[in-house]
């Protein structure tokens, strides 16, 4: 005899996890929300050439066709 078959909606199960486990369903949609931001700061970060230093530690020679030299902050 085959056991029965439960047809459970998402929305149904996040309910009985909110009811059961309020603390993990509650943590894991901060974690995503988190995560989400963490993606868009990355690309943020990346799309505006984050990495464009005012000063740094060292020097760096570039030659005056390189696509970089237009990036320079003159702050």
């Amino acid at each position: 005899m085959a056991a029965p078959v439960s047809r459970r909606t998402i929305g149904q199960l996040l309910k009985q996890g909110w009811n059961e486990i309020p603390e993990i369903i509650a943590s894991t949609g901060l974690a995503l929300v988190g995560a989400g931001l963490a993606t868009i700061g990355c690309y943020n970060y990346t799309k505006n050439d984050g990495d464009n230093k005012r000063y740094k530690m060292t020097y760096v020679v570039m030659r005056p066709d390189d696509p970089r030299v237009q990036k320079i902050r003159k702050d």
